[in-house]
């Protein structure tokens, strides 16, 4: 039997860029999208690290970029591949391709079906999943250009706007908070200006932002591995503009200026643990329900009395970003780079 490998697939921003810019982009709003790809940019310098902690385990590492994935892959030994996609991607981006190149040359994959990369980058149909499995997400209107789809529930406390399929805070601005519907229409036309995407309006729910994370970094790792923390980053929520601040050629410009400054990550449990519990049982449910494994992170509202309110999920969370980084620290006492072998070896079985 072949040496065991980890086959790492990622798309890079640049790729992105261009055919956006191909399709007709304006730059500034293609450089807005591709930034979601950000964790490409920021992991590839630790490949090198990433192929010795892996080395140090009995594991070839090979990273492979997005396009070069469908040469890649085949003719890979299926006893001994195992293929880890970097970032999902079924719209603006193209991730969601690389665990189907993988299933379509029998190769095993790190991380959730194939078919949850796409539900997951569709905050409208994700939500009407959550909704059927009884889980606490917010109910949602759909908008397209100021014309509504779907029109959004009553809210006496306003509405919160935002791109149907992107993610990294992308078209979330410090106004994505409307009072009015008349005001979401308003937002929806400019996000389908900006990004041709609809635009997903739910009522605004109080409270503080949680980051759920799942590494599983050993066999038979449950919802007890999670990692939850509430996110302070000093406002109601993150925007566009935040985000940009951590990640890829910004963020790494941000540190060099001295302008760089995580939010603080506090673990929900320390002050609300009745939270803590539910939202372990919400991961529980879409692991069982949904099939959610290996990796992945859920975004969450607590609200001060202790309501839980699911937001969204990943498949592909951020790995190189702060909370991730954090979460393996804390949870696996372990650097990214020794946590991401040691889940391959777990997923593979290797002792």
């Amino acid at each position: 039997m072949a040496k065991p490998l980890l086959v790492l697939i990622h798309e890079p921003e640049k790729a992105c860029f261009d055919r956006l810019l191909a399709d007709g982009f304006d730059a500034g709003h293609a450089a807005e999208i591709s930034s979601y790809l950000a964790q490409s940019t920021d992991l590839e310098p630790e490949f090198g690290e990433i192929g010795r902690a892996c080395a140090a385990r009995g594991l070839s590492f090979l990273p492979l970029r997005l396009d070069e994935a469908a040469n890649g892959l085949s003719g890979r030994d299926p006893g001994s591949t195992l293929v880890w996609t970097l970032t999902d991607g079924v719209a603006y981006f193209r991730g969601g391709a690389a665990p189907a190149l993988a299933r379509l040359n029998g190769l095993r994959i790190f991380g959730s079906d194939d078919s949850l990369f796409a539900l997951c980058q569709d905050k409208f149909r994700s939500g009407a999943v959550f909704a059927a499995l009884g889980l606490p997400v917010p109910a949602a209107g759909l908008a397209r250009d100021g014309r509504w789809l779907v029109e959004p529930p009553a809210s006496q406390d306003g509405w919160f706007v935002k791109p149907n399929r992107l993610g990294a805070k992308i078209g979330i601005w410090p106004d994505s908070h409307c009072r009015d519907l008349d005001g979401a229409r308003d937002l929806s036309h400019r996000i389908f200006t900006r990004y041709r995407d609809d635009a997903i309006v739910q009522p605004y729910v109080a409270g503080r932002n949680v980051r759920a994370s799942f590494l599983a970094a050993a066999p038979q790792t449950g919802p007890e591995a999670l990692g939850i923390s509430f996110v302070e980053s000093g406002g109601d929520f993150q925007t566009m503009e935040d985000s940009l601040a951590l990640y890829g050629d910004t963020g790494t410009a941000a540190k060099a200026n001295g302008a760089y400054a995580e939010p603080e990550l506090v673990p929900v449990a320390a002050s609300q643990s009745a939270a803590d519990r539910k939202i372990r049982a919400i991961a529980a449910k879409l692991m069982d329900a949904l099939g959610l494994r290996d990796v992945f992170s859920l975004d969450l509202r607590v609200e001060a009395g202790g309501a839980v309110h699911l937001i969204e999920f990943e498949v592909c969370p951020g790995l190189p970003c702060f909370d991730f980084r954090a979460y393996c620290r804390s949870q696996w006492r372990m650097g990214l780079p020794e946590a991401m072998a040691q889940a391959a070896c777990a997923r593979l079985e290797m002792k």
